[in-house]
């Protein structure tokens, strides 16, 4: 909860202190009635001390920005902004170079953040109902200026900052509100230095720098959004679409905490994520390329190295009422996990197993009808009372491929299902298709798991059954199955009726 509140209250500042030019005018007033309209679709307050018009100058002092919920509250206090029209139809906005953003929890612990630019030039053109926004910084950063929690205080430094931002903003006004970004970063640098105060010797150090990265976003709210009841947000037509790219990111960290004390460092190669939410669809993908984490600690036998050529996160699927089957896909990517000698030798101190890299590649795809919409509260109960709040109408397995200790399986299969037959593989609607698979070297893993003692040799003859009823050998050490559903709701195993 603390979490989102900060967010939400960053967001909020974001949307203010952001911001191509369009060919029209638009005066400084017009500039400072939209933030103030922006301001109000994010659920908080916000005080003004005095607005005076100086030539062709808007001069707003003294803002004060307040959000709370149950478990924190937040407030931004900005000194000064001043918005310059330009006598070209545009607008120049300057602001305080610094101002603090406090937090206070309902325990009493109170947080205060510094948040400071420097070489920010931000200028906007358009019209009141249309405004584009230009942004270009040489820094932008936050930094922990003091935390005080029981009578505690945290000590030392952490800070966050952003060099040689450039991108845009606009806002569209209508019957709904759309603002857009497209931001780029040079690099993000990274430190911390903090003495919690919790214990003697105890420390936090990290130091860290994300280099490359661009960020977009798409959002459409309800003009009379309440971000205090997010859930209502989308079911209104609220939508929300972005992500971020990077090169190259590197972390390093230092930390003694409760008498235990660890070290090690993070990299990561190129990463992306995207993500969506709107009353059609929810998708989340991530992937990162050349990871690798090195740590060591005072509670541990030896140094931990893992590393991994791919990772990858995919999930999408259909969220609202449709009258036709909408696409969903999920799946996960591991690719070449290896992990150092010493934990390969608290599992397997014999070295009996292949140490090569593991890998975990498995991909779903396919057609499904929402039968409810799942982001409407409204329909909550209806949709967790029903067994099905989908129909299911294809899927697909469009990647299996796993490689462990000497063993790989790979396959791929597709089945289709028949909604109005709800009998035949109740509560599931009758499939119709087909999955191969392949495994090889399984029999030799079986053997290594014997040699290792982890599985009794008499318990092993149970699955070889299994694999000779199921399987069928294609080479040495090499095993096939093709798993069948026919029309009339026959399984059938490589050609084996078995249902």
């Amino acid at each position: 909860m603390t979490y989102r509140t900060t967010l939400r209250s960053a967001v909020c500042l974001a949307a203010l202190v952001t911001g191509s030019a369009a060919f029209a005018d638009v005066s400084a007033q017009q500039v400072w009635d939209d933030w103030k309209t922006e301001f109000s679709l994010y659920g908080g307050d916000m005080t003004v001390g005095s607005e005076e018009m100086s030539g062709d100058t808007l001069i707003v002092r003294d803002i004060a920005i307040t959000a709370s919920d149950d478990d924190v509250s937040t407030r931004v206090d900005i000194p000064e902004v001043r918005f310059a029209e330009q006598g070209d139809g545009s607008v120049s906005i300057t602001m305080s170079e610094s101002y603090p953003v406090v937090a206070t929890a309902q325990d009493g612990a109170v947080i205060t953040l510094l948040v400071s630019q420097s070489g920010m030039e931000l200028n906007v053109s358009g019209t009141p109902e249309a405004l584009d926004y230009t942004l270009n910084a040489d820094s932008f950063g936050v930094a922990l200026q003091d935390v005080v929690d029981n009578g505690t205080s945290v000590t030392g430094e952490a800070q966050v900052v952003a060099n040689n931002l450039s991108g845009t903003y606009a806002t569209r006004s209508g019957d709904m509100r759309n603002m857009t970004y497209d931001m780029q970063v040079e690099s993000m640098d990274i430190l911390v230095d903090l003495q919690p105060g919790t214990g003697p010797g105890e420390y936090v150090t990290v130091g860290g720098k994300i280099s490359g990265i661009a960020m977009q976003a798409d959002i459409t709210l309800p003009r009379d959004a309440d971000m205090a009841n997010a859930e209502n947000i989308i079911a209104s037509g609220g939508a929300m679409a972005g992500g971020y790219t990077i090169d190259s990111s590197e972390v390093v960290f230092d930390i003694n905490s409760e008498g235990d004390q660890a070290s090690g460092s993070f990299r990561g190669g190129a990463g992306s994520l995207t993500g969506q939410i709107s009353g059609q669809t929810i998708s989340y993908i991530a992937n990162t390329q050349d990871i690798a984490l090195t740590v060591a600690s005072s509670s541990a036998p030896f140094p931990i190295d893992v590393s991994l050529a791919e990772y990858g996160v995919t999930f999408e699927i259909p969220t609202g009422v449709a009258e036709t089957p909408q696409a969903f896909r999920m799946g996960i990517d591991l690719v070449d996990l290896a992990v150092s000698d010493g934990i390969w030798s608290l599992l397997d101190p014999s070295n009996v197993l292949p140490r090569d890299p593991a890998t975990v590649q498995i991909g779903l795809a396919g057609l499904a009808r929402p039968l409810f919409d799942m982001l409407d509260p409204a329909q909550e109960d209806a949709m967790m009372a029903s067994d099905m709040p989908f129909e299911l109408n294809e899927i697909s397995l469009t990647r299996l491929n796993i490689a462990l200790a000497g063993a790989t399986v790979t396959g791929e299969g597709a089945f289709v299902f028949d909604n109005d037959d709800l009998e035949s593989f109740a509560p599931m609607p009758r499939p119709e298709g087909e999955v191969s698979v392949r495994i090889n070297g399984l029999n030799a893993l079986l053997d290594n798991l014997v040699t290792m003692g982890l599985v009794p040799a008499e318990q092993m003859m149970a699955p070889r059954m299994m694999m000779g009823m199921f399987a069928r050998s294609t080479g040495n050490d090499q095993l096939e199955t093709k798993l069948e559903v026919t029309a009339d709701g026959q399984v059938l195993a490589n050609g084996q009726r078995i249902r």
